[in-house]
């Protein structure tokens, strides 16, 4: 293999560039004239501005000149061009404005827009990727990168190139005025400046790029603690949390001073460079003088014209800091949104149309990782309006099996079909239309309770909401409380208890109102008592519907058609209960397991 030639700068530099041929489109928005018009009229205002503060110190130069020649009707001449001096100023001021109230439009359009993109993707993308990545690193993602997309068109537009052409101007000015020595010693001055500035500001970026990497990691944890909350007051982990916490942020803060300190030495050495060349120049205009060459109004000239060229040279660090920053927040976020979609729908795949809702799986092989499969050669069908239950021990596969029906995954080989359909081939949002799921871990929106129960279906009206409640058994509950389906539910729905929780999940597919019903371990997570009350409410729902049951507990699923009992990712046995306890195999045994559980625990109460 030949070496690796490319260098990381290089690599950085491609990046660069691609990220800007990338957010171009947000720059120049196709389809939208407006905004393209509002982009030319803000560049107008530009160069407006521009020709006018170019214009300032010969106004300025004449003034001086003027005073040094005594007399009432020189006083006027100096006062006329005072008055256009602040006036060319304050129209300076004015343009800039006007730019900026043109442009707004345009960064939070893009902004916007960018900021959908990226959203919309991520919901695109598969279980797989959101159970691997730490949702308060793809938020700060997503923040950093939405937001550094309107600072970019500000910077490009309206500070990089107005230099340029403030920079070219000045040089022809100097031309004209000094001859080419002045332009030279500028030119020289600026290149040195800028190479300098540049080098110690991609040093600056690393530093830069560690702080984020740090910065992201400390929220991280902190999101990760505070969603955990429970967690840690169960253990009483909250110094381990903190110093978890500390850490990170310790470790963020040691970073964030490198970053600053090297900010210290950036400034004094473009300070340096600044002032050389100005005492230069000033000193060359002096000479000018004394040969009789040069007027007084010279140096200030000099002087001004200096001083406005160093002004946004002045920020050239920080500008060019934060395009660099900003390319590299881009870049993390538009490498997230190209993030692998591994689940996508078959060009031009139909809607699933479902008639008789049947599910069968067909030597269905699957693992979450190559080398481990879970699935082997699964195969098994649920007819029509029939409750199937699927039970095993632990690592059986019996989520996986609910995961692969919502086509979170895609089998590794072999084929799931419903009404004959394979889901493969249609399209996700209509296979998903089809399916309701009350999971064990039923997770609510930081909304209210009718929020939640309508979730099921978009646009749900309040009378469906009120009956999916009454049909859930939880709607007794919601009128007891004094904002009724106003009520908020907390974050995750903390603030009800796992069988409100499991009311309100079950009375969200109500709302939904699939002809296929998968019940996810809906209970294991309850008391006895709660378990019966939602079983009940569950049976009631699961009438005329097909129902795949995954469940733990034996007891829960006695009464299923058919039952399924896998083991290893296999089909070990299939049948009803009594018919599996005569078989005298792996699911009489776990029966026997449990209830001899049972009843110890019932005789230690």
């Amino acid at each position: 293999m030949p070496p690796d030639t490319v260098t990381s700068d290089q690599r950085d530099d491609a990046e660069s560039w691609a990220t800007i041929r990338r957010f171009l489109p947000y720059l120049w928005p196709e389809g939208n004239p407006k905004l393209k018009r509002r982009i030319v009229g803000a560049m107008g205002f530009v160069l407006l501005a521009k020709a006018t503060m170019l214009a300032l110190p010969f106004a300025y130069k004449q003034a001086v000149d003027s005073m040094t020649t005594p007399g009432n009707e020189a006083a006027m001449v100096a006062l006329a061009f005072v008055i256009a001096y602040a006036a060319g100023r304050f129209a300076g001021v004015v343009f800039d404005n006007l730019r900026n109230i043109t442009f707004e439009r345009v960064g939070q359009d893009a902004t916007r827009q960018l900021a959908e993109d990226t959203f919309a993707r991520l919901h695109q993308l598969s279980l797989r990727f959101h159970l691997s990545r730490r949702t308060g690193e793809v938020t700060k993602t997503i923040e950093r990168g939405t937001k550094s997309i309107d600072s970019m068109l500000y910077f490009l537009l309206f500070n990089i190139a107005p230099t340029i052409i403030e920079l070219i101007a000045v040089g022809v000015i100097f031309w004209i005025n000094f001859g080419w020595e002045l332009v030279a010693a500028t030119g020289a001055t600026v290149v040195a400046y800028i190479a300098i500035t540049r080098w110690i500001t991609e040093w600056r970026t690393k530093l830069r790029r560690e702080m984020n990497d740090l910065d992201g990691q400390a929220l991280s944890r902190a999101v990760d603690s505070l969603l955990n909350y429970e967690t840690v007051k169960y253990f009483g982990a909250e110094a381990r949390e903190r110093d978890r916490y500390a850490h990170a942020a310790g470790s963020y803060a040691e970073a964030a001073i490198k970053s600053e300190n090297s900010l210290g030495l950036l400034n004094i050495t473009q300070a340096l460079i600044m002032n050389l060349l100005m005492g230069g120049a000033m000193a060359f205009t002096i000479w000018g003088w004394s040969r009789g060459e040069l007027t007084t109004g010279d140096l200030v000239l000099v002087n001004t014209y200096l001083m406005q060229l160093f002004r946004p040279l002045d920020m050239l660090g920080w500008v060019y800091r934060t395009i660099r920053q900003g390319l590299i927040d881009m870049a993390a976020m538009f490498r997230l949104i190209d993030s692998e979609v591994e689940v996508e729908d078959a060009p031009g795949a139909p809607a699933l149309v479902v008639r008789r809702p049947t599910v069968a799986f067909e030597n269905v092989r699957f693992g979450y990782e190559p080398e481990r499969e879970i699935l082997h050669g699964l195969s098994f069908e649920v007819p029509a309006g029939s409750q199937v239950a699927l039970v095993g021990p632990s690592g059986a596969g019996k989520s996986t099996i609910a995961r692969l029906l919502f086509r979170f995954y895609d089998p590794n080989s072999g084929r799931i079909l419903i009404d004959g359909q394979d889901i493969r081939n249609v399209t996700q949002i209509s296979l998903r239309a089809n399916i309701g799921i009350v999971p064990q871990d039923s997770v609510l929106f930081n909304e209210t309770i009718g929020y939640n129960i309508g979730y099921g279906r978009e646009e749900s009206s309040h009378e469906r909401i009120v009956e999916a409640a009454r049909s859930a058994a939880i709607l007794p509950f919601i009128e007891y409380l004094p904002d009724g389906f106003e009520t908020e539910v907390g974050e995750r729905g903390l603030k009800l208890s796992g069988g409100e929780k499991q009311r309100v999940a079950i009375a969200r597919t109500l709302v939904k109102d699939p002809p296929i019903l998968v019940l996810d371990e809906a209970t294991s997570a309850l008391d006895s008592r709660t378990e019966q009350d939602i079983l009940g409410t569950l049976r009631r729902i699961s009438e005329h519907r097909t129902t795949l049951a995954i469940a733990h507990r034996l007891s829960t699923i006695a009464d299923a058609d058919r039952i399924l009992v896998l083991d290893q990712g296999r089909l070990a046995e299939s049948g009803t209960h009594q018919a599996l306890l005569r078989a005298d195999g792996l699911y009489r045994d776990m029966w026997m397991r449990q209830q001899a559980e049972r009843q110890t625990m019932e005789a230690a109460e």
